[in-house]
């Protein structure tokens, strides 16, 4: 009994336990004690060991299986996230196919809008140049009528003397006389 009691205090000497201790010498030590001392650990550490690989084995499903439902979630999240991108990327297209037809609806009507605008200013231009040239001539005839009137005035009074002038009035007289007489 003593070689049992020694072999679980010997570790080391410790002089306050006296003779008890743990033999550290394999071979000193009893082959039968260390395989006692070896069963009492298998078979009570045997229990302690399955549970705490129990426990871990557990944590470690936990685990797995939470990843398992994270990674799914995180697959939905990437999936409707792409649905999103896509829908995007479509209205994306759509609102740029629309502004450059819109663009191009704006540039057409732009320019329909500048022609007609020149158009309408090279009328109004041509009607300008029209009533101008209207008015310079319509000023031209005014001028040469007074200058033809003022030359053919000058002329009659140069000319005329009373008894031209007399013979002038009754020759006129004469004639409104014979267009009376046609009248009646």
């Amino acid at each position: 009994m003593k070689n049992l009691t020694d072999s679980f205090v010997s570790l080391g000497h410790w002089p306050s336990a006296g003779s008890f201790g743990f033999n550290t010498d394999i071979l000193a030590t009893n082959p039968i004690n260390l395989s006692v001392v070896l069963g009492v650990l298998i078979f009570f550490g045997k229990g302690v060991l399955n549970d705490l690989l129990d426990n871990r084995k557990q944590r470690i499903l936990s685990t797995i299986r939470n990843s398992e439902e994270l990674r799914r979630g995180a697959i939905e999240q990437l999936e409707r996230a792409r649905a999103r991108l896509r829908k995007m990327e479509i209205e994306a297209d759509e609102y740029r196919m629309n502004g450059y037809s819109e663009i191009e609806r704006e540039k057409v009507n732009l320019i329909n809008a500048t022609s007609y605008s020149l158009e309408q200013l090279e009328n109004y231009k041509n009607e300008t140049l029209h009533f101008e040239q209207q008015r310079a001539i319509n000023q031209v005839r005014q001028q040469v009528f007074q200058q033809a009137l003022q030359g053919a005035l000058g002329t009659l009074n140069s000319c005329l003397n009373s008894e031209l002038h007399f013979r002038t009035i009754s020759a006129n007289i004469g004639i409104l006389g014979a267009m009376e007489e046609i009248t009646d």
